[in-house]
């Protein structure tokens, strides 16, 4: 395998390139290190691939980068390159959503369509659901996003089929659901509420908590990541979800008890584009590529916990 892993710098693009370097195989990472979080944190991710024979590192962007050096022999492309975050992208910044999420990965289909790859996998989002579906979610039901960073997402699964279609690119996409462990993004909910914690900060909760999600281990995102890339069948969607269904009440209470702290918690009125529930029906998956998670939310914060930890000068507080 020669892997083009875009968004290589990021949390799940970061632990993707890992496991594939460390399966032995030959990967290019392409990263444009926008200003959405330091890039402090992304060239953390890569301290242990940089230097690596089997490791190359490409700074740019999907809209500005000369491609077709990039693909020369390229069998894989795993596509996770996007602007994140549902809050940030109404207004003004919608145009960088649109520029990252859909424009980007038109240029990348548009320069892959002539080539023989063996899988396109996309990384997608649980947003393109909104609140609309039945629970659990299933890749047939109806989608209405109700944030336009999920119309975003679907507009780019929506040109993954098209050049599918027309084209014959072997499009694989997975629609991730709230993906959590080491290395997330420090916007994020988990990452947010046990900083907070081990740091003695108040924790902002915007909603009554009572809303549930289908929170899932980045290492079995990872799996069911490169599992796609083997058998994926081109064409189809695949939900990749925790399999359980979990208030964020219910998670504040194991970050509580993770991290042995007490917590300060500052409730916000919900914010719009916040979808209400999410739960993943992952029979395709399972049926397709073998997917089954195996990390418990309990442990999972465990680790992203200690992991976090690391990272922090306790010291401070």
């Amino acid at each position: 395998m020669k892997a083009l892993v875009t968004g290589a710098a990021g949390f799940i693009g970061s632990t993707l390139a890992t496991a594939l370097t460390s399966a032995g195989a030959q990967v290019i990472g392409l990263d444009a290190f926008t200003d959405y979080y330091g890039r402090e944190i992304k060239e953390r991710n890569l301290a242990s691939l940089v230097g690596l024979p089997n490791f190359d590192l490409v700074e740019g962007s999907l809209q500005a980068t000369p491609l077709e050096p990039l693909l020369d022999g390229v069998t894989h492309i795993f596509h996770l390159a996007a602007q994140p975050g549902v809050r940030g992208s109404w207004g003004t910044q919608f145009q960088t959503y649109t520029s990252h999420n859909i424009a980007a990965t038109q240029r990348l289909l548009e320069a892959v369509k002539d080539r023989s790859l063996t899988r396109f996998v996309y990384a997608s989002s649980s947003s393109v659901y909104g609140d609309v579906a039945s629970i659990p979610m299933r890749e047939d039901g109806f989608v209405q996003p109700v944030s336009p960073y999920g119309v975003t997402k679907l507009a780019a699964e929506h040109l993954c089929h098209l050049y599918h279609a027309s084209d014959g690119v072997p499009v694989v996409s997975l629609r991730f659901f709230t993906v959590y462990g080491p290395r997330q993004r420090p916007d994020m909910g988990f990452h947010r509420f046990i900083r907070a914690a081990l740091l003695g900060q108040p924790i902002t909760l915007f909603g009554d908590g009572e809303q549930t999600r289908d929170f899932t281990y980045v290492d079995d995102v990872v799996g069911a990541t490169r599992a796609a890339g083997d058998r994926g069948r081109p064409g189809r969607v695949y939900n990749i979800g925790g399999g359980s269904r979990v208030t964020v009440n219910e998670v504040l209470d194991l970050v509580g008890r993770v991290t042995g702290r007490s917590l300060n918690i500052r409730r916000q009125p919900a914010e719009r584009g916040d979808m209400r529930d999410t739960f993943a029906d992952t029979t395709r998956a399972e049926q397709d590529l073998g997917f089954r998670p195996t990390m418990s939310v309990k442990e999972g914060l465990e680790r992203e916990s200690e992991w976090l930890a690391g990272t922090l000068d306790l010291s401070v507080q």
